[in-house]
Parts: C-alpha cells; sequence; structure tokens
C-alpha cells in the first residue's frame, strides 16, 4: 500500500470509528493519535552499530555545559567566532539577512574564509570541553541563493508545474555542489509544505497545493541534496545535509497567515500535511524543521505530541528536530530566552539567533535543576551528533571547498535553464506563439531585465529586494534571453520598460508581476493582481491600443486573478520565479525562422488558478470548485486551446485589500491610505524621473506642521519582529531650521516619535537619497505595533523643504537604524 493511501486507510478507519471529526475540531484539540499517521516505509539507515557506539563514548566525555551547547544554533551575525570558542554551540545558521560582515554581496572566497573561522572556533582546544565541529546552515531553497554568482533555480512553486521527480533531483545536486564549494554543509530544505491558500506570503515555496505531488518531490530532492546513505559511510563529498520542513501543516494556517493557525481536523493534518515526511524520511533526510505555526491553537514547537509520538516514534525519524527562528519564544509560557517546553516536546536544537547566550544560561540552569530531564538533552545531543557523523564533519575532508568554478557552472545553468522551460505554463495562446525568430520584438514590462525581480525572496537577501543585474554575473535576464534566440534567427530585439518604442515591432512581451517578497511580507488580504493600481494593465492596453499583439509573461509567486491582464493579451503565459536562466523563457516563446517551436511548453498547474479575487481558498477537490483555470491546466503548442474573454468582475473591491506596506507611489497614498497635510505646511505634486510621480512638502516656519500618512488601523507586529523598517526616497531641497521628528501612531494618546533632524540636514541639497528607520525603534519607545493608525508623520515648527517619491516599508538590509535621541 503507497503512503499515501495508507494515510487515507488509517484516517478513515479512525474516523468510522469515532476517534476523528471530520470538521475542524476545537481550538484546544491538538493532540495527535499516533495510529493514523503513516510510518515511513524502509527509511535510509542514519544509525549502525560503530557510529552509536562512538557517539556513546564522546558523550561519556561531554559536560552537562557541552551538551547544552550542542542543542543551540546562533546566527552569524549574533555571534563571533570568539563567542563561539567559548561556548561551544553546535551550529551556526545564516540568516536571511546575515553574511559575511553583514555584506550581502560577500565573494566565495570570503563566505569560505568566514564559515572556516567559525569552524577552527568550534575545534580550538581548551582544557574540560570536548570539541565538536559545528554544522552551518543555510536557506539554500532554490540554488545556492545566498551566494553571488550562484546558479538561481526557479522557485518551487514553478517546479511543481515541471511535474518531474528526476529534474528536482538533478536540481538538489547541483544545489549541494555549489554548496560545499563555499563550506556550507547543510541546507534547510526540501520544503515540503502544502499550501492551501496563495494568500500566503509563502505559497511560493510549496510545490502544490495537492499533495502527490510534494509526496513525489520530497524524496527525489532529499537524494539530490544528500545522496544516498550508506551504512556506516558519511555523505559523499559533493553532498549536504537537508532538512525537510516545516513541521507540520505550515501551509495550511488560516487566512494563510503567516505563523498562523491550522485550525484543522487531524485527519486532514495527516491527509493533506502529512504527505511529504515519509518519503524524505524513506530517502534518509538528517533533519527536520518545525514550523513557527500552530495547531488548533499549539505552537508546533511546543506540541509533544507531533513532535515526539509522531515524528520521531511512528514516522521513525531518527535524524534531529531543528525549530525556526526564535520560535520557541511563541510557545505559551516561553520567551526567546527561556523555554524548557521546547526541550520537553522534543526539540533537539533550538534555533536562538541573537538570543542564544540567555537561551544557554537558562537551559543549562534547568537541566541542573532537573526541569529538563538529563535524558531528554542525552537524547537530542545523541541525534546531533550522530547527523555530524553522517554528514561527514569528524572527518572534515572537504575536497570541493574553494572550487568556486562550481558557483554557475555551464551545468548548473543547463539544469536551470530546463528548470524553466519546463515549469512555464500557457494560459492561453490565441495563435501568436511560438514567435518567429526573424521578428522584430518589443520587450517591455519593469520584470523584462531586471533578473532579481524573476527570482524573487529568498535571494541575496532575505526579501530579495535590492538585487541588480550585476549581482547575478552568472545569470540572464529574460530580455537578455530573448534578443540572444531573435538574433540568432535574423530578428531584432528592443527593450523598453515602459513599452515605448523606436522601431514599429511586430509583437510586444511584456513581463511583468509580483515584486519580491519573503514570509509575511508577501501574505496579501485578495489574490487580486495590482489592487487599486492597474498600471500594468494599462501597459498592455496601451500596446493592444496600437494594434501591435501581446504576450504577457507573468512573473508572480502564486496564481492571481489576472483576468483583465489575460484579456488584454493576445498569449498569456504564468513563468511563476524562474531564477536566474531567462533563456528558458525564450527556449519557448521563441521558434526558428519559419515559427517552429523549438521546445514545446509543459508545464501544468499545480495550483488552482482564480476566477475572483475572493476565491481563496481554492483547491481541487473542494467542494463547488470553480477555478478560472483548473489543476493540471496547461495549454501547449501541440494541444492548443481557446479561451474566451474572461469576466473582469473581481468580487471584491479593490480598496478591501487592506495595503500594510506601501504608503506613497506614483504620485499619490493607495488604499486605504490618505496623505495630509495640517499647520504650517504645504504639498504641491512635481516630477521626479516620471509625469506627477512625486511631492514636494514646504513647512512656513510660521508654526508647527506634519505630513501625515493615515488609515484603518493595522498590525505591523510581525513586521516588527521581522525588522523591517519604514523607508522614504527623499530630497532635501531646504534644509531644516529646526528640530524634526518622525512619528508612528497607534490610536489616541499611543504612539512614539524619533528624531530625524540630523538625517535630513548637512546633506547634499537637490540630491535624492533613502533613509530606513526600523520599526523597532517605535515599538522601544513605546508604541503599539498591533494597532498602527500612522507608519508616518513628518514634523517640525521650522522652515524646510523635502520632495518625496515612496514611502514604503522595506526590509533592512543592513542600512536601516534608529536615529539617536
Amino acid at each position: 500500500m503507497s503512503a499515501s493511501s495508507l494515510v487515507r486507510a488509517s484516517a478513515l478507519a479512525l474516523i468510522l470509528a469515532g476517534g476523528l471529526a471530520g470538521s475542524a475540531p476545537a481550538q484546544n484539540a491538538a493532540t495527535a493519535h499516533p495510529s493514523v499517521w503513516p510510518k515511513a516505509h524502509s527509511p535510509a539507515t542514519i544509525t549502525d552499530a560503530r557510529t552509536e557506539a562512538f557517539i556513546t563514548k564522546l558523550m561519556s566525555q561531554m559536560s552537562v555545559e557541552d551538551k547544552v551547547a550542542q542543542t543551540i544554533q546562533a546566527d552569524g551575525a549574533s555571534i563571533t567566532p570568539e563567542e563561539l570558542a567559548k561556548y561551544r554551540l553546535g551550529s551556526v545558521l545564516v540568516g536571511g539577512n546575515s553574511a559575511p560582515d553583514g555584506n550581502d554581496r560577500a565573494t566565495p572566497q570570503r563566505w569560505v574564509e568566514w564559515i572556516r573561522a567559525f569552524r577552527a572556533a568550534a575545534l580550538e582546544k581548551r582544557g574540560g570541553h570536548q570539541e565538536i565541529p559545528i554544522m552551518f546552515g543555510v536557506d539554500a531553497v532554490h540554488g545556492h541563493n545566498n551566494v553571488v554568482g550562484a546558479t538561481i533555480f526557479p522557485h518551487n512553486v514553478g517546479l511543481g508545474a515541471a511535474r518531474d521527480p528526476d529534474l528536482i533531483r538533478r536540481i538538489g545536486e547541483a544545489t549541494a555542489q555549489e554548496m560545499v564549494a563555499t563550506g556550507a554543509d547543510w541546507t534547510f530544505g526540501p520544503t515540503v509544505a502544502v499550501p492551501r491558500d496563495e494568500r500566503w506570503g509563502r505559497a511560493y515555496e510549496g510545490y502544490a497545493e495537492d499533495p502527490e505531488v510534494v509526496k513525489a518531490y520530497s524524496g527525489p530532492m532529499t537524494l539530490g541534496l544528500q545522496g544516498p546513505l550508506i551504512a556506516g559511510k558519511p555523505l559523499g563529498a559533493d553532498h549536504v545535509a537537508g532538512s525537510a520542513k516545516h513541521f507540520l501543516a505550515d501551509g495550511g494556517t488560516t487566512g494563510g497567515k503567516d505563523q498562523g493557525d491550522a485550525q484543522i481536523s487531524e485527519a486532514d493534518l495527516v491527509r493533506l500535511h502529512a504527505a511529504g515526511y515519509p518519503p524524505a524520511i524513506d530517502a534518509g533526510i538528517l533533519s527536520v524543521m518545525v514550523s513557527f505555526s500552530s495547531w488548533n491553537g499549539v505552537k508546533h514547537t511546543g506540541n509533544r505530541s507531533l513532535l515526539t509520538d509522531v515524528l520521531k516514534g511512528r514516522l521513525g525519524f531518527e535524524g534531529f528536530v531543528v525549530g525556526d527562528w526564535n520560535a520557541h519564544g511563541q510557545v505559551e509560557g516561553c520567551t526567546n530566552t527561556n523555554c524548557a517546553q521546547a526541550y520537553l516536546a522534543g526539540m533537539d536544537m533550538i534555533m536562538a539567533p541573537d538570543s542564544w547566550k540567555g537561551l544557554y544560561d537558562n537551559t543549562l540552569a534547568q537541566v541542573k535543576a532537573g526541569q529538563i530531564p538529563m535524558a531528554r538533552i542525552d537524547d537530542a545531543v545523541r541525534r546531533i551528533l550522530r547527523v555530524k557523523v553522517k554528514a561527514g564533519l569528524f572527518e572534515d575532508k572537504r575536497p570541493h571547498e574553494g572550487k568556486y568554478d562550481l558557483l554557475g557552472s555551464p551545468a548548473h545553468r543547463a539544469v536551470a535553464r530546463e528548470a524553466v522551460r519546463k515549469s512555464l505554463v500557457l494560459l492561453k495562446n490565441d495563435g501568436v506563439l511560438p514567435l518567429k525568430s526573424s521578428a522584430r520584438v518589443l520587450v517591455a514590462g519593469d520584470g523584462a531585465d531586471d533578473i532579481g525581480k524573476a527570482a524573487g525572496g529568498w535571494t541575496l537577501t532575505w526579501q530579495g529586494t535590492g538585487n541588480k543585474n550585476s549581482d547575478f554575473p552568472n545569470g540572464q535576464s529574460i530580455y537578455a534571453g530573448i534578443a540572444e534566440a531573435v538574433k540568432a534567427g535574423g530578428g531584432s530585439a528592443e527593450l523598453s520598460t515602459s513599452g515605448d518604442f523606436k522601431a514599429r515591432p511586430d509583437v510586444a512581451i511584456v513581463v511583468f508581476g509580483e515584486n519580491p517578497y519573503a514570509e509575511f511580507q508577501g501574505d496579501i488580504a485578495t489574490v487580486e493582481y495590482q489592487p487599486g493600481d492597474k498600471s500594468d494593465l494599462a501597459l498592455l492596453k496601451k500596446l493592444k491600443g496600437a494594434g501591435i499583439p501581446v504576450v504577457s509573461v507573468f512573473l508572480s509567486g502564486r496564481p492571481l486573478w489576472t483576468n483583465p491582464e489575460i484579456n488584454a493579451s493576445d498569449a498569456f503565459v504564468a513563468a511563476w520565479l524562474p531564477g536566474s536562466e531567462g533563456g528558458g523563457v525564450a527556449d519557448v516563446l521563441i521558434g526558428d525562422a519559419a515559427g517552429k517551436p523549438r521546445h514545446d511548453f509543459r508545464g501544468k498547474l499545480s495550483f488552482s488558478w482564480p476566477k475572483r479575487a475572493d476565491q481563496e481558498p481554492l483547491n481541487v477537490g473542494d467542494k463547488n470548485y470553480d477555478p478560472q483555470f483548473a489543476y493540471g491546466y496547461g495549454l501547449s503548442y501541440a494541444k492548443p486551446g481557446k479561451v474566451a474573454v474572461l469576466s473582469e468582475d473581481a468580487g471584491v473591491a479593490s480598496t478591501a485589500a487592506v495595503n500594510v506596506d506601501r504608503y506613497f507611489a506614483a504620485g499619490r497614498a493607495p488604499p486605504p491610505w490618505a496623505l495630509n497635510a495640517s499647520g504650517a505646511v504645504s504639498l504641491k505634486t512635481i516630477d521626479a524621473g516620471a509625469q506627477e510621480n512625486a511631492r514636494q512638502a514646504t513647512w512656513s516656519g510660521e508654526g508647527a506642521g506634519s505630513l501625515t500618512i493615515a488609515g484603518p488601523p493595522v498590525d505591523l507586529s510581525r513586521q516588527t519582529t521581522g525588522d523591517m523598517a519604514v523607508t522614504i526616497r527623499y530630497r532635501v531641497d531646504a534644509s531644516p531650521e529646526k528640530p524634526v521628528s518622525l512619528g508612528l501612531a497607534c490610536g489616541e494618546s499611543c504612539g512614539a516619535t524619533v528624531d530625524v533632524t540630523s538625517t535630513l540636514s548637512g546633506v547634499k541639497r537637490g540630491e535624492w537619497r533613502t533613509a530606513k528607520i526600523k520599526l523597532s525603534c517605535f515599538k522601544a519607545k513605546g508604541a503599539d505595533m498591533t494597532h498602527v493608525s500612522s507608519p508616518f508623520a513628518l514634523s517640525t515648527a521650522g522652515r524646510m523643504t523635502l520632495s518625496f517619491t515612496e514611502i514604503k516599508l522595506a526590509s533592512n538590509e543592513g542600512d536601516a537604524f534608529c536615529p539617536p535621541d
């Protein structure tokens, strides 16, 4: 019987016996019944007698301090090699915005030097302590995406459309090879989430809404990263340890809320969200990462029935269980520096990026006091050491380290380009595709020549923002791939983001879509594309109005309601987030000189495409399932199809989509925000590189004046925890004469201000600059970040003139700050 069949049969048996409710149970019903969960078929061997004997001897020489230290992981930005030498923690990781010397663009050589410094510190001889190698972990979730020059593969949302498990294995192999070249030995992947609501900002990290695709991919990706496990032997030198994540149902939270609560029955928890774990365990996955999220009100990090009884018991997992970024601090009764509950639940290694020192001190005291049994710590340490032995860390043979030519190698780029071709889904084609390579092609849209936009989040930085094409020296933009293809066939390609052209084209390819985001920053209220701001639709209509055939290439981390954009296109291609090999798009869109296809479309939707913006959650098998394009849909040249004019009724008002992060753009405050000037300040519209895209505020000095963004209260607590910042692109036209404050309000008599006088004074007049003020600055001064009614209020009583083009929340990529008091 297959694992999925076993899940269904076991769950059905218990339902018939009255042991499970078919609908979501009460909030406190979060105790798992292991008997209804699947068993791994034949788990690959992690343990063997020789290894266990080695670990037993090693542990007999370890002090309680050594053992507790092994269970804690720190972020490289929050610990130094000298501190590691003193505390002997078990692992160091690189968070989304961490990098050597705080430099997201550090060279591969610097990565190796940095990691080697930590490695040497862990093994530094010191009396009274056992030297144990560290594991160095990274989020290599679509290639070795932290490092400049690495191959950036399509995100999982696109790979799911490819329906190709062997391709997944080869991507895992290539990722591992590029990781070992820079010294990393552990990746936090594969992601085996089953996203059930595309409003979730991490939906693109999942392969499909259907667990069968996830089940088919988790084993091959594990084998690609780690290689087949052989009893008594470590991983091959060109492989790394993996981590299946995020256990469990992170894709099933109510409303698609990041770090939210999956309010579902145990039957659905098993049926929908557990499918990826048995194949990964069968393939020998060495670690499992636990989700921030909850099941029926109980945080997974503190749920013993899931971690110990199910994962380590019923599923037979022999590796170690690791937490997510300070997730233990969200367990009831815990803080970031104190959480015995997580250990008692079955956590083996706690990810305490910036809280590691306090956690170490408190955990050590709790173990010595018996609050955490020594047997529980010994079990955790044994599991960690077991993985370190299997990963080959005690042998420390690294023949591929420093082989930088592995990064972005031709072989790896070829795999990535193949993945792009296979992941493209053709939603509409009114006979315009494939294009003749002899054609005159206009390539338009802000995604056309932007590899960073095509790569999406988790690319060099956490949110994937701020990247330039020069950050991808081995990559190729979609425009560059198209230009190369048409040049080879005697045609030509003109790049114009705005859609203007010098010579009338035969056809326009417009590349547009979502800007990069990660985790909570990508959470949305509805799945409407560009609610209240249809600038890309206007570009399509502009070209169509000129009588030019339009091919839309849509970049997104999820299906979005794009009916107006599809109607305005002669062909519409869902390209997802294809990464650094834009030439893969041209391989399918551009035929030969006669228009014969060079490659056909193969991608099939692994997420249902919505008919309305208010349709989430929308999943195959749902009652009253009514998508615009069904799960599994995808046209091709061999099997074309006709798409009629689609309804442009979104089903929801655009203003209903609460925008929590954009406050001023394109010359206006987008809904639901309003820009107000009060007191001795006046506003006028100006041009700053585009028509009427900026405002100029002038304080007269005849009393106090405030420039304010205000709207309905929003919860920015998650953004504050994520170290986001209020960002303004500005130009000082007349320097301030008196102190200037930036405030954040959270209702009457609630708020905080910071002094930004020094930020605005002494700068070159007339020069455009960007300032980022951390949200945490306001929280530290008492602001309630769960109820922010005004995220921006600039005030002064003196004369000052300031122009601005953009006000928004942005990720802190090392350039955000708190102004001095």
